[in-house]
């Protein structure tokens, strides 16, 4: 990416996040932005989150992020149109890091606690 791409990403990552703190409500699952890529035409911006809850309460929670889309572009819009002539289109997507992060971790929990097991295997 260049200097710009990713100040822009960097820019659209803290002001949803911003919003995204106003907005959601307290008592659901935790959803973090954690990444922003934008092409370099700086026409898509692709948000990643991570999404802490059950199975249910994430796809829930994406599904919300989804049909609240346009309303948090309208946002964005308001909040920095002085930087842009037009403010990219928002596309939302699901970041598996901290799942995978908590299977590695308990994998080698259970390698840690009983080394014998994985000889076996």
């Amino acid at each position: 990416m260049s200097i710009r791409t990713e100040r822009v990403a960097s820019l659209l990552q803290h002001e949803l996040g911003a919003i995204l703190q106003k907005e959601l409500p307290r008592s659901g699952p935790i959803v973090t932005v954690v990444d922003v890529k934008i092409t370099p035409d700086l026409s898509i911006a692709r948000f990643y989150f991570s999404i802490i809850g059950s199975e249910a309460e994430r796809a829930a929670a994406m599904e919300g992020l989804k049909e609240r889309n346009k309303s948090f572009r309208k946002i964005l819009s308001t909040k920095i149109r002085h930087h842009f002539r037009r403010i990219p289109e928002l596309e939302f997507y699901e970041d598996h890091l901290y799942e995978r992060a908590c299977r590695i971790e308990q994998l080698l929990s259970q390698v840690i606690k009983d080394p014998a097991a994985t000889d076996e295997q």
